[in-house]
């Protein structure tokens, strides 16, 4: 009687995946920012002429975020909307690359010298790491942001031939340290809260929604004044707070309030969206 011999199942062991390398995540976070900061760029020029409504040598719009815009448009042309993108998308390339690209690295670091894994630990090494990213990318990124408000606040006016020309004036004429670093520390406190409230909580509720099974990870879940003043005008930032409370009262503060509002909200939606889907095709990349 001959023997039946049975063959085994050929069990396939699923593949390694491969991590994105740093330099990945800092382009991913980069070219995101800059695809969100193209879609929102004229809520953010508009943000900044209102907050400089009342400073001297600031433009004068007078009304809301719409009549801002039409203001713009009808007197410099829609163009002056777009004046300082280049800055504008240096300033994502090397700020959001930083800030969100290197965000994770950071945490995971922070986490194996902590030991922590959850709770408030946890969150204490995600606030550490937002904080770290957020300082590193105003240190690299100052001098674009500085030369983006310059360019915003002058419109089509020509007060510079171009992008290059605004970085080498500002250098010369005020000098390396003194303009192009023009409000640093302000800057720094802003962007450390700014990148907490940012990429710590999407980050953070993120990972509830995924490990609680709530929500799959998917679409669904992905869901200044001091720099732009002329030198000698503001000895700091304390000095720069109480001479605009003092001539111009405490509402000042909350000039272009609306348009940044709705510009972070778009921008941060455009920003998530686009990170998570190069994410995932960067990923499939990888591991095909």
């Amino acid at each position: 009687m001959a023997t039946i011999i049975k063959e085994s199942p050929v069990v396939t062991l699923p593949r390694a995946q491969i991590a994105p390398s740093l330099l990945v995540q800092l382009g991913t976070a980069g070219v995101s920012a800059c695809v969100a900061d193209i879609f929102t760029f004229p809520l953010d020029t508009t943000k900044v002429r209102l907050q400089l409504q009342g400073e001297g040598g600031g433009n004068m719009h007078s009304g809301g975020v719409l009549r801002t815009v039409l203001s713009i448009c009808k007197q410099e042309g829609p163009s002056a909307l777009y004046s300082g993108i280049v800055p504008g998308l240096q300033r994502q390339m090397a700020f959001s690359a930083i800030r969100i690209g290197g965000y994770e690295s950071v945490k995971q670091k922070y986490q194996e010298i902590s030991g922590a894994k959850d709770g408030f630990n946890l969150m204490g090494v995600r606030i550490a790491a937002g904080v770290t990213t957020g300082t590193l990318a105003i240190l690299v990124a100052q001098p674009t942001d500085v030369v983006k408000v310059r360019m915003q606040a002058a419109g089509n006016k020509g007060q510079y031939k171009g992008v290059v020309d605004a970085y080498t004036t500002i250098a010369r004429q005020e000098g390396f340290k003194s303009g192009l670093y023009r409000g640093t520390m302000p800057n720094i406190a802003r962007n450390c809260i700014v990148n907490v409230g940012e990429t710590v909580v999407y980050d953070a509720v993120k990972d509830y929604l995924i490990s609680s099974n709530k929500m799959k990870d998917g679409i669904q879940c992905h869901l200044l004044r001091f720099m732009n003043s002329p030198a000698g005008q503001y000895r700091g930032a304390f000095h720069c707070a109480v001479r605009t409370a003092r001539t111009e009262g405490l509402l000042a503060f909350y000039k272009g309030f609306n348009a940044s509002c709705m510009r972070l909200v778009s921008w941060n939606i455009a920003l998530w969206l686009t990170y998570e889907q190069i994410k995932i095709a960067v990923k499939k990349h990888q591991n095909s």
